[in-house]
């Protein structure tokens, strides 16, 4: 999947408060990497595997390999319109 960073960034800013936590809870992982994920640049206790960010217009392009953490968030936005 590919998408802009500036889109990822939306869909983040999007979620309420509490839902990085909420998605490594639910998916077994460190906070950090959903953080991460997101743009963040926390290193020390998360990684960035699944998603690579390249510069370029609009924030850049992201080719996310892996769309659990994107599918998570989706999820909980979709709980927010219901």
């Amino acid at each position: 999947m590919i998408i802009t960073f500036n889109e990822l960034r939306r869909i983040k800013d999007k979620l309420p408060s509490g839902s990085s936590q909420r998605i490594a809870d639910e998916l077994g992982i460190d906070v950090d990497e959903v953080r991460n994920y997101f743009g963040g640049r926390h290193f020390e206790g998360g990684s960035t595997a699944g998603v690579h960010f390249e510069p370029g217009p609009d924030g850049g392009v992201v080719n996310i390999d892996d769309t659990t953490i994107y599918d998570c968030a989706m999820k909980i936005l979709a709980e927010l319109e219901a």
